[in-house]
This record gives structure tokens, sequence and C-alpha cells, in this order.
């Protein structure tokens, strides 16, 4: 079950890129788009959230790699959140 699950979250992730490299004009200059662009900037702005108060600050703190890779993870959730709710909000 938690195969299938993983399945369609990437399946979304990559769709959503898709999205935003084939209709990036669409996203930015219609009404449309721009609730499409809140509902992705929401949908990242709860994953950042689940990265610091969903997990364990155990399976990363005091570890070289995974400490690096929090950060820079979050510091990517961050820029997504604002990049499609300004987007939103324009």
């Amino acid at each position: 079950m938690m195969t299938v699950h993983t399945f369609f979250i990437a399946l979304m992730v990559f769709l959503m890129g898709v999205l935003c490299l084939t209709s990036a004009d669409d996203l930015v200059h219609t009404e449309l788009g721009k609730r499409i662009s809140l509902g992705i900037g929401i949908f990242w702005t709860i994953r950042l959230f689940i990265q610091f108060f969903g997990y364990s600050s155990m399976l990363w703190r005091g570890k070289g790699f995974e400490t690096t890779m929090h950060i820079l993870f979050s510091l990517l959730w961050t820029y997504l959140s604002l990049i499609f709710l300004l987007n939103y909000s324009r």
C-alpha cells in the first residue's frame, strides 16, 4: 500500500513540474492559472510545515548529510511556497 501511495505522490509532484514547464505563461496570466498556483503554493507550504512539525529532529540532527539535506530542502520548499503564493496574489 505504501508503494502505491508513494507512486501517486511522486506522480503528482512530477505532473506539477511538467505543468510549470509547459504552461508557465498560463499559470501567471490567467485566473485559472493563478488558482492552480494557489493550490500548488498551499501544497508546498503544508510540506514545509510538515518538515518542521511532522518529522522528528532525531532523523537529521547531528548527522552531517541529513542536516544538509534538511536545510536545502527546507529552503527549496520555502522558495516554491513563496513563488506560487506570490503569483496568486499578483
